[in-house]
């Protein structure tokens, strides 16, 4: 996401079909706050759970959509199964979309406040914040 946007061409149907699934998948607020979980690291499905205050068999569900649209992937260690981020796409659709919810609800930036990552430092430097 560090290209500026004017380089891009136009995306395929089937990317653009897909990039709304992911939209739509990242649009659920526990979906939402397994990926902001998971930022720091791979964790367990109870570990998941607790940080994001739902039942273990809830988190279970979301996270087989996550892991089913390549969100996250997973690594056994015995009976235990360990969830991360794919990447960091998807926390960077996050991460940008909570920006842009900071325009909406205040006058006061928290982001203008810290280093932006590259995607957000371009939009900055173009005037496209």
């Amino acid at each position: 996401m560090s290209a500026d946007i004017s380089d891009w061409s136009d995306p395929s149907d089937d990317y653009v079909s897909v990039a709304v699934e992911i939209f739509s998948l990242l649009a659920d607020a526990t979906r939402f706050r397994i990926v902001l979980a998971l930022r720091e690291g791979e964790l367990a499905v109870g570990e998941i759970a607790e940080r994001v205050s739902k039942p273990q068999a809830t988190v279970s569900q979301h996270l087989a959509k996550l892991r089913m649209s390549r969100v996250v992937t997973t690594r056994h260690e015995g009976a235990r199964v360990y969830y991360r981020l794919s990447n960091d796409h998807a926390l960077e659709l996050i991460r940008v979309a909570v920006f842009q919810a900071e325009h909406a609800v205040d006058d006061t930036l928290r982001h203008s406040h810290h280093a932006p990552g590259p995607a957000v430092a371009s939009a900055h430097a173009s005037g496209a914040h």
